[in-house]
C-alpha cells in the first residue's frame, strides 16, 4: 500500500448502500473503485478483491455487500495482505463469529445515525444526567422500503441474508446501547405477525437494562404503514423528545426543528474516517457487542426470560 492512498476508496459490493457510499465518497474528492461481480455503471470496476488491491491500491475499504458475506470479505482482505482502513456496514455480521481483524489498521461499522446531529444534540443533553426511562421505536413497511425492489426477494427477507428487524434496523440498539454505557441485560419478545411473505422477524420489542438507565424500550417493526423513527428521554429535570422522520428535537415541551438530508450522516461518518477521528465512529468491538445484544434477545424472546450479558 503506497503512501499516497489515503483517499483512495474501494468499495466491494454496489447495491443501493454500495452506489451511496460511492457516490459520497467521490462528491468528497476521492478517488473510488468498485468490486461488482455485476457490469454496472461505474469506472474503475472489477470484478474480485484480490485485482482491485494489487491494481487499485486503496487505503480504505469500504464493505457493502450482502451481511451475510461481511465476515467472508474481511477474511479475503486479509489473506490478501490489505492492511488499511475498513468499514464494514451495518450489521456487522449475521450472528457473532471470531474474524481476526488485528492485521487492519482500523475497522470501524458504519452505524452513520451516530452522526445524525439530533442525536449528538440528545447526548449532549444527557451528559452527567440521570437516566430514569430511555424508549425509541422504529417502523418501516417493508414491502414500500426499495422502490422498485420486490421485498420477497431482498436481503431483509431471508434470515441466512442477514435480514430481520433486529439486524435491518439495529441503527436503535446501536445508538441505545451508544448513549446509555452499554446493555447488561435484556428480555425481549418477537417474531412474525404480518402477512409479508419473508421467512424472518418482523418485528420485536427489547427491553434491557444498561450502564445509565435500568428502563430502556426498544420497539421495531417493517409493518409501520407510514414510517417512523423517534424517541423520549426522561431525566430527573428533562423530558427530551426526537423525531428522526420530522427532524425535531423537544425539551421540556420546547421543539426545535433542523434540515437533515440522508446523505449528511454517511457524509460526516466518512469525514471522521478519512479524518481518523476514530471515538466518533462505532468501532469493531461495538458493533460485536450489538451483535451479542441481538443474539440475546433472540434467546429471550424463544426461553421467554430475562439474558443476561
Amino acid at each position: 500500500m503506497s503512501k499516497d492512498c489515503a483517499k483512495k476508496v474501494l468499495v466491494i459490493g454496489y447495491g443501493s448502500i454500495g452506489q451511496r457510499h460511492a457516490r459520497i465518497l467521490s462528491e468528497l474528492e476521492c478517488s473510488v473503485a468498485v468490486v461488482s461481480s455485476r457490469k454496472i455503471d461505474w469506472n474503475p470496476r472489477y470484478a474480485c478483491i484480490n485485482d482491485a488491491l494489487e491494481d487499485f491500491d486503496p487505503g480504505y475499504v469500504v464493505i457493502a455487500n450482502k451481511t451475510s458475506e461481511h465476515g467472508e470479505t474481511l477474511r479475503k482482505l486479509g489473506k490478501a495482505g490489505f492492511k488499511g482502513i475498513v468499514l464494514v456496514e451495518k450489521p456487522l455480521f449475521s450472528k457473532v463469529e471470531n474474524t481476526n481483524v488485528r492485521g487492519f489498521k482500523k475497522v470501524v461499522v458504519g452505524y452513520n445515525l451516530r452522526f445524525h446531529p439530533l442525536i449528538l444534540k440528545l447526548r449532549k443533553l444527557l451528559t452527567g444526567k440521570r437516566i430514569l426511562t430511555a424508549q425509541t421505536y422504529v417502523g418501516k413497511n417493508l414491502a414500500a422500503w426499495r422502490p422498485g425492489v420486490d421485498y420477497r426477494k431482498s436481503y431483509s427477507a431471508f434470515y441466512d441474508r442477514g435480514g430481520g428487524v433486529l439486524r435491518d434496523l439495529s441503527h436503535e440498539l446501536d445508538y441505545m446501547n451508544w448513549l446509555l454505557g452499554g446493555w447488561s441485560s435484556v428480555v425481549a419478545v418477537g417474531g412474525h405477525y404480518s402477512r409479508l411473505e419473508i421467512d424472518t422477524d418482523d418485528a420485536y420489542c427489547v427491553m434491557m437494562k444498561t450502564k445509565r438507565c435500568r428502563n430502556v424500550l426498544v420497539q421495531m417493526n417493517y409493518i409501520d404503514h407510514t414510517g417512523h423513527r423517534s424517541m423520549i428521554f426522561n431525566s430527573d429535570d428533562l423530558t427530551i423528545k426526537v423525531d428522526l422522520i420530522q427532524n425535531w428535537i423537544e425539551v421540556n415541551g420546547k421543539r426545535f426543528g433542523l434540515k437533515v438530508e440522508r446523505d449528511d450522516t454517511y457524509r460526516e461518518e466518512h469525514k471522521a474516517v478519512l479524518g481518523k477521528r476514530w471515538k466518533e465512529l462505532c468501532s469493531y468491538h461495538e458493533a460485536m457487542d450489538v451483535m451479542r445484544l441481538i443474539e440475546a434477545a433472540e434467546k429471550s424472546s424463544r426461553r421467554k426470560k430475562w439474558v443476561k450479558k
